[in-house]
């Protein structure tokens, strides 16, 4: 009888964790397109012209314009492709963004600045404060969590975002 009392318990534990896992799957039509609009800080998953999906977003912490250098604050404007993927991020789940690219080079350079790098749309993680500023990150796309989960299934690699002021 223990232990079956034993192996019950082990199996809801199981059961329990695999609910809670951070990897969904998706089986639904392809996100074609991110496209995030600053100024309404809203994030659309589009297939073709159809949104899938909306999120409200948080963006770097001084959001209006375009990222000129590393620590600026600023969340890039313009036509980049997501290009990788941090499982392990600190924020919980990450996908990257191919910025710099030459222009945003070139600008940074022209300032005498460095590009910066590593732009993420992410979660918030378990850092994340209660009651933080809505824009509070270094210059990346934040959401909660529970919808990074979404995304970070939905969006492959490859996938072109275009960020509009």
């Amino acid at each position: 009888m223990r232990f079956i009392k034993v192996f019950l318990i082990l199996a809801v534990m199981l059961g329990v964790s695999a609910c809670s896992s951070k990897f969904k799957s998706y089986h639904g039509p392809e996100v074609t397109q991110v496209v995030v609009n600053k100024s309404d800080r809203k994030m659309y998953l589009l297939h073709h012209n159809k949104v899938l999906k909306a999120y409200d977003v948080g963006l770097g912490f001084a959001p209006a314009g375009h990222k000129a250098f590393e620590g600026d604050g600023r969340t890039p404007e313009g036509d980049y492709t997501i290009d990788r993927r941090n499982p392990d991020s600190k924020f919980y789940l990450s996908i990257g963004i191919n910025y710099p690219n030459e222009e945003d080079a070139a600008l940074a350079k022209a300032l005498n600045k460095q590009p910066g790098g590593d732009i993420f749309i992410h979660g918030q993680g378990p850092t994340y404060p209660r009651g933080a500023p809505r824009d509070w990150t270094a210059g990346c796309i934040a959401i909660t969590d529970k919808q990074m989960r979404d995304v970070y299934a939905m969006v492959k690699d490859g996938t072109p975002i275009r960020i509009n002021p």
